[in-house]
């Protein structure tokens, strides 16, 4: 069984050096050919290119693709999934909250489902140090949101950390309508439409500095998101390019 993973990467200079190095030399251990690791930049200005060819002349297990345009999370991904050959194909965030040893966990956990997805929100998960109330609270009310929309029966639907067999992947990607904050959503609710059984298993997740956000615009931003995607697969879908340029005007980014 070959193992692929994806890291899409925006602006991460400063923090990739470190998740490289865990993921790297934490697989590098498995046999040779077992696992391949591909980052994928898109729309970076800062230095992360100049880091991550440094780690792919240290490690044969790495190599990484430069796209230009900045297509967002879901688009690296994307992107990431047409490149990798791996029987299981899955993606971990740039800043390396899920460490290597956790990923691995997904490959121990699929048994016999076409996808295991990693929670920071089940019994048993460990997140480092304690998520502020307000980062909670609306973490819980996306997450009641997509159960609403979306009827998924998972407590996170946005830990970057998930893995997946290749045919159920090629078997969706296409279908895919968005990128941005509500990929994840999408590619989950694909996965339910066309019948493939995702599991959910508790994870390590701790928390990286580097990131600053804005809480209260992302929560709206998100929200948004995932209202549009719901009128993209729903008789309404007539208004999305109203609803864009609503959005636009306000500066609002899906």
């Amino acid at each position: 069984m070959k193992y692929s993973i994806i890291i899409p990467a925006y602006n991460e200079e400063k923090r990739i050096g470190i998740t490289l190095d865990d993921y790297c030399s934490y697989f590098s251990k498995f046999p040779k050919g077992d696992v391949e690791s591909v980052v994928v930049l898109n729309g970076c200005r800062d230095n992360t290119l100049m880091v991550v060819r440094e780690y792919a002349r240290k490690y044969p297990i790495l190599r990484y693709v430069d796209i230009k345009e900045a297509i967002r999370k879901g688009g690296a991904v994307i992107e990431g999934f047409k490149m990798v050959k791996g029987d299981l194909v899955g993606y971990a965030d740039a800043d390396g909250a899920t460490r290597a040893q956790y990923y691995h966990d997904l490959v121990k956990q699929i048994d016999n489902a076409d996808g295991v997805i990693a929670s920071r929100w089940m019994e048993g998960a460990i997140v480092e140090p304690k998520q502020p109330l307000k980062r909670r609270i609306a973490s819980r009310a996306f997450n009641s949101m997509t159960k609403i929309l979306f009827g998924l029966n998972f407590y996170d639907t946005q830990c970057g950390c998930k893995l997946f067999r290749k045919e159920a992947v090629g078997s969706v990607i296409s279908s895919l309508r968005t990128t941005g904050w509500a990929f994840d959503v999408d590619l989950l609710y694909q996965m339910k439409r066309f019948g493939f059984k995702i599991k959910e298993v508790p994870t390590v997740w701790r928390d990286r500095t580097g990131s600053s956000i804005n809480v209260r615009k992302v929560s709206m931003e998100m929200l948004l998101a995932i209202i549009r995607l719901r009128l993209v697969y729903s008789p309404f879908r007539f208004v999305v390019d109203f609803y864009n340029r609503i959005a636009d005007r306000f500066g609002v980014k899906f």
